[in-house]
C-alpha cells in the first residue's frame, strides 16, 4: 500500500481500526455473557441430574465445562486482538500528531548523545525538539542504540543505498511497520534482558556433569506415581503415604535449590521474549524486495528452523518454571514429577541447540526497528527525496533545502551548492536573519543522507562525507573548561581531521566568540586562510564583514553569501533566503533601541 497523502492514510486506518474495535467489543460482551450462561448451566446440570444418573450428570457437566473453557479461550484471543487494534489506532493518532510537529512528548534520546561529538550537540541530533525525537520509531533499547549509531556515524554508500531501497519497500507496506511497532510497545525488549540471556548461555550446564540427576529425572516420578497408586488402591496406609509425600517434597525442594541461580538469571524476561518472538515471526512471514530484509532473513537462518519457534520454546519453558509463583499448581507438580528438574533439563537442551543463534535475533530486531524508523520518515514525507552521491570529494548541491524540524508552514527552503575541496563559503547577515538555521539545515540533511534516510530537499547530490561543526559551544564546569577553550578544542579536532585529509564538511558559526574583537578577527582570518591551504570545504556564518574581503585574495576558493533584513517603520522583515554577496543591512542597532538602549 502506498499513498502520497500520509494524513489521509492514517485517518483511514483509524476509521478502519475503530470499526474493528466496535466488533471486538461486542464479541467481548457476548463472550462474557456466554461464559456466565455455560458455567451456570454446568452447575445446574450437575445439581439436577446427580439424583437421576451420576454418569449422565458427569458427562453433561464435562461437556458444558468444555464449552465454557472454549469460550474462555476465544475470549482471550478476542482480548488480544482488541488490545492490538487499540495499539495500532494509537500509533496512527501519534503519527498524525507528529505530522503536525507535535512530538515533544516522545523519547528524546538524550542519554544516547555522546559527551563529545563532531556535530551531535550543534545539530540537535538528540534532546528536546531533536532529529532523533522526530524520526525515532524504535521500541527496544537495542533499536534505540542502532538508530542513534546511524545518526552519529556516517555509513558507507553501499549501506546507504540498501537502506534507501528498504525504505521504499517499507513504504509499500506501512501497516507492516505499524504492526511491528505494536508488538514492541507493550513489553519493549531491553538490554538487561539480552544480557541475562547472554550470561546464561555462558553458564556450564549443570546436568552435563551430574549423571545421577539424569537418572533421578526418570526414577523419581516413577516412584512417586507408584506410591500414589498404592495409596489409592489401599495397598499402603495413609500415614505411610503422608510420610512419603513429606519426603518427596523435601527431596524435590533440595534438587530445585541446585538450579535456583540458573533460574534467577532468566527471571522475568518472558514478556520480552514474547515481543521478540512476535517481532521475529513477522519478519519470517513477510517478504520485501529489499537486499537488507533478505539479509536479515538469512542471518536468522530461517531455512533451517523458524527462529520464532525456537524463542517460543524458550518462553514456554520459562513460563513452566514460573509455576512456582502458584503454589497450588507448583507444589504437587514438583513433589510428584520433579517439575523444576524436568524444565531445567529442557532448558539446557535448548541452550545447547540454540545458544549460537541468540545474538542474531537481537541484532535483527535492532536493525528492523531502525529501518522502520527511516521507512516511516520516507512514508510521512513524500515531498522529501533520497540523495544521490557524487564520487568527487566535498560536493553538496541542494535544491529547495529546508530544516526538517521546522513545520512546513513556517519552513523557508533554500537552494545552495558548493563543489570540491578548498571552498570557503562565508555567510554574513543581520541578527535573526537565518544564518545559524541555514547551517543546521545543511548539517542535518547531510546527517540524514549519510544515515540512509530521505532528506528535506527537492533534490540533493553530495559526496560521502562527515559533518564537523563548531556552532553551539559552552563551558564545562566539571572539566574546568571555559567557552573559549571548549571552542579551541573543537577547532583543533577539525584542523586535525583536515590534515588527515578526511572527507569532512565543516560548519562554523561565529568563530572565536569567546575572546575580544581584535583577537577574534585575527584568529578567524588566520583560521580561514589555513582551511583554504589545507583544501577544506566549509560554510562559515559570521557578523565580521571584514572576513568577506578574503574573496579578493582567494577568488576561486572564497565565496560570499548573506541573509538580509528589510526595515520599514522601524519594524524588521526577514525572508530567510540566502543570497550571493555580502550583507549590507544590519539590525543590531534597531534591536537595541527597541529594548531601551539610547544610542
Amino acid at each position: 500500500m502506498q499513498t502520497n497523502n500520509p494524513n489521509l492514510f492514517y485517518q483511514q486506518q483509524i476509521a478502519k481500526h475503530e470499526a474493528e474495535e466496535k466488533k471486538l467489543v461486542k464479541n467481548k460482551s457476548l463472550f462474557s455473557l456466554l461464559r456466565l450462561v455455560f458455567i451456570v448451566l454446568a452447575i445446574i446440570a450437575l445439581w439436577k441430574l446427580w439424583a437421576v444418573s451420576i454418569t449422565f450428570a458427569f458427562i453433561t457437566f464435562t461437556i458444558l465445562t468444555g464449552a465454557f473453557i472454549a469460550i474462555v479461550i476465544k475470549d482471550l484471543k478476542n482480548k488480544e486482538v482488541l488490545e492490538n487494534i487499540r495499539l495500532l489506532k494509537k500509533i496512527c493518532r501519534e503519527e498524525l500528531r507528529i505530522l503536525s510537529h507535535d512530538f515533544l512528548n516522545l523519547p528524546d534520546g538524550q542519554e544516547l548523545c555522546p559527551a563529545h561529538h563532531a556535530y551531535a550537540q550543534d545539530l540537535d541530533i538528540f534532546g528536546k525538539n531533536s532529529l532523533y525525537q522526530y524520526i525515532n520509531r524504535t521500541t527496544s533499547e537495542q533499536g534505540h542504540r542502532r538508530l542513534a549509531s546511524w545518526l552519529l556515524n556516517p555509513s558507507s554508500i553501499e549501506n546507504i543505498l540498501q537502506r534507501q531501497e528498504a525504505c521504499v519497500a517499507l513504504c509499500q507496506k506501512p501497516d507492516w511497520g505499524q504492526q511491528f511497532r505494536a508488538y514492541g510497545i507493550t513489553h519493549p525488549v531491553t538490554l538487561p534482558s539480552e544480557q541475562k540471556i547472554n550470561d546464561w548461555k555462558q553458564d556450564q550446564r549443570l546436568l552435563q556433569n551430574k549423571s545421577w540427576l539424569r537418572i533421578i529425572r526418570f526414577l523419581f516420578p516413577l516412584i512417586t506415581i507408584i506410591s500414589l497408586l498404592l495409596f489409592l488402591f489401599d495397598i499402603i496406609p495413609g500415614s505411610l503415604f503422608t510420610f512419603l509425600i513429606i519426603a518427596f517434597f523435601g527431596i524435590a525442594a533440595s534438587i530445585s535449590k541446585l538450579f535456583q541461580q540458573q533460574y534467577l538469571r532468566l527471571n522475568k524476561i518472558v514478556p520480552e521474549l514474547e515481543t521478540l518472538e512476535q517481532s521475529i515471526r513477522i519478519i519470517e512471514t513477510h517478504s520485501f524486495e529489499s537486499v537488507l530484509f533478505n539479509r536479515l532473513k538469512d542471518n536468522l537462518g530461517i531455512s533451517k528452523e523458524a527462529p520464532s519457534q525456537s524463542i517460543k520454546q524458550l518462553k514456554k519453558i520459562l513460563e513452566r518454571l514460573d509455576y512456582r509463583y502458584n503454589p497450588i499448581i507448583y507444589i504437587p507438580l514438583n513433589t510428584f514429577l520433579l517439575w523444576d528438574l524436568q524444565q531445567i533439563f529442557l532448558l539446557e537442551k535448548w541452550q545447547l541447540k540454540f545458544q549460537h543463534q541468540i545474538p542474531s535475533w537481537f541484532d535483527t530486531l535492532a536493525e528492523a526497528e531502525a529501518l522502520i524508523s527511516l521507512g516511516t520518515v520516507t512514508f510521512n514525507h513524500p515531498g522529501w527525496c533520497f540523495p544521490k552521491f557524487n564520487p568527487d570529494p566535498s560536493d553538496f548541491d541542494s535544491t529547495e533545502m529546508g530544516h526538517p524540524l521546522i513545520p512546513i508552514s513556517k519552513r523557508v527552503n533554500n537552494t545552495f551548492s558548493t563543489h570540491g575541496a578548498r571552498q570557503i563559503n562565508l555567510v554574513t547577515g543581520s541578527n535573526m536573519a537565518g544564518k545559524s538555521t541555514f547551517l543546521r539545515s545543511v548539517g542535518i540533511n547531510i546527517v540524514l543522507a549519510m544515515a540512509g534516510a530521505p532528506v528535506c530537499c527537492k533534490e540533493l547530490t553530495l559526496s560521502s562525507m562527515k559533518v564537523m561543526s563548531s556552532m553551539r559551544v559552552s563551558d564545562n564546569l566539571e572539566e574546568n573548561t571555559s567557552t573559549f577553550y571548549a571552542e579551541l578544542k573543537k577547532l583543533k579536532e577539525i584542523i586535525e581531521a583536515v590534515r588527515r585529509q578526511e572527507n569532512v564538511f565543516i560548519l562554523l558559526d561565529e568563530i572565536l566568540r569567546g575572546t575580544n574583537s581584535a583577537d577574534r578577527h585575527t584568529g578567524s582570518m588566520a583560521l580561514l586562510k589555513q582551511l583554504i591551504r589545507e583544501n577544506a570545504s566549509c560554510i562559515v556564518a559570521t557578523h565580521d564583514l571584514e572576513l568577506s574581503k578574503l574573496v579578493t585574495s582567494y577568488p576561486g576558493s572564497f565565496h560570499n553569501f548573506h541573509f538580509d533584513v528589510q526595515v520599514k517603520d522601524e519594524e524588521l522583515f526577514f525572508d530567510y533566503k540566502i543570497k550571493e554577496g555580502v550583507c549590507q543591512s544590519m539590525n543590531a542597532s534597531l534591536l537595541m533601541k527597541k529594548i531601551g538602549i539610547e544610542l
